[in-house]
Parts: structure tokens; sequence; C-alpha cells
């Protein structure tokens, strides 16, 4: 099975404290998903953020309709946490958050360590167009959340 990563970095125009409280809550994910993926999260709200939280969405891939259900491993307040799939598209997915203050700003990583399954031709469906919806979708969110926080 054959592991990508995908990395980003977003400064943010706000305080860690205000960055890292919107990211604690599950319900804003809604807000920062690109509208072609018709995410929704089927968990009642709110969700306490913590090791051993489980979170179900509903989203479509492709046109074609998913359920995820994801787990957080690590939950560091203020530093970062981890969200593993437990359930979903992905024969891996793993997603690091971390943020760090810069001034009045905070500067937030995304690491995400991905697999599809497919044997062989997950290779040419990540080449072909998994690799660029993955880049699409931090892209959109990197733009989201500067707008959120009043950069643009």
């Amino acid at each position: 099975m054959r592991t990508y990563r995908l990395e980003t970095e977003t400064l943010v125009p706000a305080p860690l404290d205000d960055v890292f409280d919107f990211f604690s809550r599950a319900e804003n994910l809604e807000a920062i998903t690109p509208e072609f993926l018709r995410f929704k999260i089927l968990t009642p709200l709110p969700i306490e953020m913590k090791p051993g939280a489980l979170i179900e969405y509903r989203l479509r891939l492709f046109g074609l309709p998913v359920r995820w259900v994801t787990k957080i491993t690590v939950w560091e307040p203020g530093v970062r946490f981890v969200d593993v799939q437990l359930n979903g598209p992905y024969a891996k997915w793993e997603h690091e958050h971390r943020f760090a203050a810069e001034g009045d700003a905070t500067r937030m990583w995304d690491t995400v360590d991905y697999a599809l399954p497919g044997g062989p031709f997950g290779p040419l469906a990540h080449a072909m167009f998994v690799r660029r919806q993955v880049g699409s979708i931090f892209s959109h969110r990197g733009e989201v959340i500067r707008r959120r926080f009043g950069d643009g």
C-alpha cells in the first residue's frame, strides 16, 4: 500500500486561543469544507474533543455517497490534535493539525498521511484525480480560515 503525504501551512491573522477554539468545535468542519463535498456531521453536537472522541460524517466523493468515521487519537489543546479514519473512503487517513503563536497571529500546519484502496489502481487514481482533489480541499480550507479571521 503506497502512502501519500499532504502538508500545508497557513498563517491565520488571529491569536492562537481563538484559532484553536475554532478548530476544537467539530461543527466548524462544515464551514471550511468545499460545498461540492456536501459534508455533514452525523454525530450529535456538540462533540467533546478529547482522545477517543468519535466523529461520523456523510459526504460525497466524485458524486458517490460516503460515510466516514474518525477518531481523535491525540488532543493537546493549543498545540495539536490528530484524527485518524476508522472507516471511510481511504485505506489510511491520519491528519495532524499543529498550531503555534506567531505574534498576534497563528501559524497552522496540516499533515495528512493517506493511502488509497484499489491495489494497483490506487496510484493511477491518485495521479489522475485524488491528489488534485485533496489539495483543492485543503487550499479551500486555508482560504476560508483566512477570510473567517479577517485576512482577505
